[in-house]
Order: structure tokens, then sequence, then C-alpha cells
């Protein structure tokens, strides 16, 4: 199941949550400014990014720019403890499933959670509009 962390106030959350719908693609709304996520959360979330917190920490977030200490020195459960205590740290919107994150939103990217048959048949149908409009213009000439 798909999983969109967010907050009410970010537009680009909105638009994550508008494409979630208009693709059709089952998912769980978690509004970050009310929810408490699990370690657990917090942990799935970091094991499917690339550089780890630099993923998902948000460097323009008031509490990172006021905390006196290097956050990369933290110890793991260190860091996962602050982003639970601060949830304002977390870039947004975070799209998660079980083996794919999106953090913030970018159309072509987020593409990712659509299952691969139905970007195939996407794909399909596009490259047959495609002819037909190539068509149309050579029957013009």
């Amino acid at each position: 199941m798909i999983k969109l962390y967010f907050t009410k106030s970010s537009s680009t959350c909105r638009k994550a949550r508008e494409w979630l719908i208009n693709n059709k693609l089952p998912f769980q709304e978690i509004n970050l400014t009310k929810a408490t996520l699990s370690h657990k959360e917090i942990y799935h979330i970091l094991s499917l990014t690339e550089a780890g917190t630099d993923d998902i920490i948000s460097k323009r977030a008031a509490f990172f720019q006021d905390i006196a200490y290097n956050f990369e020195d933290l110890s793991l459960t260190d860091a996962v403890s602050m982003i639970k205590q601060n949830i304002s740290l977390l870039r947004i919107p975070l799209i998660v499933d079980d083996s794919h994150i999106q953090v913030g939103f970018n159309e072509d990217e987020v593409r990712k959670f659509v299952p691969r048959p139905a970007r195939k048949v996407k794909k399909g149908l596009l490259d047959k509009k495609l002819y037909e409009i190539h068509l149309e213009k050579l029957q013009e000439q």
C-alpha cells in the first residue's frame, strides 16, 4: 500500500495527492501535522533512501537550522529519535510503498508507483495515439 506523508498547507503535497487519485492508485494519507510516526516507519523510510537522512531531511526546516550540532554526527538511533520528535524535519511530500520512495513531487519520477503492466498499457496507448496523429499529418500533406 502506498503511503502519502503530507501537510495540508503544502501545494506540492496537494499535487502529489491529486496525481495518486488521477492515476487510481490506492493510498493511505498520513497528515504529518497530526500523526506520530513510529520508529519502525522512520526506519522503513530510511531503508528506501540512497543517501539516508540527507534524502529526507529538509535543510530549510527551522528546527534543523537551530540545532547546534551536525545532524550527520548522530547515531542512526538518535537521528530516528530526532525525526520522531521533530517531524517538521522531513521533506514533504513523502510517497512510500514497500520498495519505493519519492521525496517531493516529480511527475516523471512518481510513475514508479504505477505497476509495471499498467505503465506498459499506458505507453502502448500513447504510442498508438502518436501513430494516429502521424498518419493524420501524412494524409493532410
